[in-house]
């Protein structure tokens, strides 16, 4: 398997919509209504992006993994909301994840 230079990602701009982010052949926008984890991060962990395989991006300051295939067409990603439950004392928490 062919592995893609780390420093091969770049991201161009950010606005308060959402941010680009250029691969060696396209330039793609990652919308913060779409991809909502990253609307409270900092520019540098938004910045501080990896490209370890042609089809996957990662950030490691945020922790977060993306197939290179949700940014291009993230309506076959869906974002589903879950409800986490513990126990009775705790509050619950909203988990989102992609299906």
């Amino acid at each position: 398997m062919r592995r893609m230079n780390i420093s091969g990602a770049e991201v161009t701009n950010i606005s308060k919509h959402g941010f680009w982010i250029s691969l060696t052949d396209q330039e793609l926008f990652v919308a913060f209504k779409t991809f909502p984890w990253f609307k409270g991060a900092s520019v540098e962990e938004i910045i501080n992006v990896e490209w370890p395989q042609p089809h996957h991006l990662y950030w490691p300051a945020l922790d977060i993994d993306l197939a290179v295939a949700s940014i291009q067409s993230p309506e076959k990603f869906p974002l589903v909301s879950k409800v986490l439950r513990r126990t009775k004392s705790s509050s619950r928490r909203t988990k989102l994840t992609r299906v």
